[in-house]
């Protein structure tokens, strides 16, 4: 265990999620997001979401896109070279993820919403089976040029911030989304959605580097410290998210992001 501040968890000391735990989460996110399409009526697929431009539909696609390009690295690189072009049509973008994000839909216009959950499951699961196997060597290699996202500069990256954890929040924080869209019962626990969430909220205070108590209500939430603690945050544990997201505004110390 971590060690504590008064109340609160260091969150310098909390351990981080290493590849085995983050296979493991990853396949537990899965099989919810799974689940949670499987409960999508047909006029749920055309609701507007809080990702601008995009309905429930276009999420779904786009983590299936996404799936694809973990399980393969060809179509990895053909995504990433289909954005690159795309991106210079886009008045919106800021990112090249931006246009990667918009290539993903337009190869994929053709699917029909019945079909995307059973695709979901199949592709999931190759992506799952390609990031297990990725070799240390190759994780821990330093070649995403990710820049900045959302005001926060991460620079380059190691290739295992993205397929070791990076995936599985990219499709939490999607869940998160839909569930807001449709209405739907969103499930947390605090063994799965708590740990994500304890982990992301260590990252972010470490990259702002300030003291900080940290408050997140909810069953997916804890009370966390840094350097002391300086600044009180509280509110809801996924609010915290969709606020590290942009999805939402903050203040103060909120206004240090994290791309979700």
């Amino acid at each position: 265990m971590p060690a504590a501040t008064g109340s609160e968890i260091a969150l310098s000391d909390l351990p981080r999620i290493d590849h085995h735990e983050a296979m493991e989460l990853a396949e537990i996110e899965n099989a919810r997001l799974l689940d949670a399409l499987g409960e999508l009526t047909a006029e749920d697929w055309s609701v507007r979401t809080d990702c601008a431009h995009w309905d429930v539909r276009a999420i779904a696609v786009h983590l299936i896109a996404s799936a694809q390009a973990q399980a393969n690295p060809l179509e990895f690189a053909r995504q990433v070279a289909a954005g690159r072009r795309r991106i210079k049509r886009l008045d919106y973008a800021t990112h090249w993820v931006d246009g990667l994000n918009e290539a993903q839909l337009q190869a994929r216009r053709h699917l029909r919403a019945s079909e995307l959950p059973a695709l979901w499951a199949t592709t999931s699961a190759a992506a799952l089976r390609a990031r297990r196997r990725l070799p240390g060597l190759i994780r821990r290699l330093p070649v995403l040029p990710l820049g900045e996202l959302h005001g926060t500069r991460l620079g380059w990256q190691p290739l295992g911030y993205l397929f070791d954890i990076g995936f599985t929040r990219d499709v939490w924080m999607h869940r998160v989304d839909i569930a807001r869209a449709t209405g739907k019962p969103l499930r947390l626990t605090a063994d799965h959605d708590g740990r994500l969430i304890a982990d992301i909220a260590a990252e972010w205070a470490i990259r702002h580097n300030q003291p900080v108590t940290l408050h997140l209500r909810g069953v997916a939430g804890g009370r966390y410290a840094l350097h002391g603690g300086g600044e009180l945050v509280a509110l809801d544990a996924v609010q915290f998210c969709r606020v590290l997201s942009g999805r939402a505004p903050g203040e103060g110390l909120l206004r240090h992001a994290l791309p979700l």
